[in-house]
């Protein structure tokens, strides 16, 4: 599980990302709300932890344009502001849950295992276009038809199902699906996107993995 936190506190960013680390999660930190939604919509993220004041965009806007993209991964919210009042805005703007600064580090991972226990429960299955992937069965699915998906297969396809018509770079996939510290190549992750363009086709699928020079994939449907 992959945990975005966007906080401009820089020291209480970086020790958020080493707790979620410490117990198991990978996690990334980064500091103001455009480069948070920057790579908010990349879709690679499980869990996303944001402040509320931020530069450049607050944590209530960037969850209201999250959402109105139709990203739907739940959203921790963190905040000096306590009122009710407050708290009933980040709510409104699409947070999940909502945790008023100081907290206890126990709360935060308990909020943390409640919102990916809930996520992993509601989106075994995504949609693009006439097609389904199921994450659980690792089966890709347009009406009647469907066809198994390796492991690399699975992460490459949930990976571009995710991003949707946002593109997705190869370093991404590659840091994604085969880790950071893999020593796969870029043509690694184009023999994965070719092996997926035929299964696609096989199952009568419309939807099409689409290459964009020095920007690297994205899905298309017609409407």
């Amino acid at each position: 599980m992959k945990i975005l936190v966007v906080e401009d506190e820089h020291r209480l960013a970086d020790s958020l990302r080493e707790l979620l680390e410490e117990n198991g999660f990978q996690c990334d930190a980064v500091y103001d709300g455009e480069t948070g939604r920057a790579c908010a919509e990349t879709g690679s993220y499980a869990l996303l932890i944001l402040d509320v004041m931020l530069p450049r965009l607050d944590g209530c806007t960037l969850a209201r344009q999250l959402r109105a993209r139709r990203l739907e991964v739940p959203i921790l919210m963190l905040t000096a502001r306590s009122e009710l009042e407050d708290r009933i805005a980040g709510l409104n703007a699409g947070a999940d849950c909502y945790l008023p600064k100081p907290f206890d580090t126990r709360e935060l991972l308990a909020c943390v295992n409640a919102l990916l226990r809930r996520q992993s429960t509601e989106q075994n299955l995504l949609s693009f276009g006439n097609t389904t992937l199921d994450l659980s069965a690792a089966v890709l699915r347009c009406g009647a038809c469907r066809v198994g998906l390796s492991a690399r297969e699975l992460g490459v396809m949930r990976t571009l199902f995710q991003a949707g018509e946002q593109n997705v770079s190869k370093e991404h996939i590659l840091a994604w699906v085969w880790g950071s510290g893999s020593s796969a190549m870029e043509n690694h992750v184009e023999v994965y996107i070719g092996f997926l363009r035929k299964k696609l086709l096989r199952i009568g699928s419309n939807v099409r993995i689409t290459a964009v020079r020095r920007l690297g994939y994205h899905l298309e449907a017609p409407p």
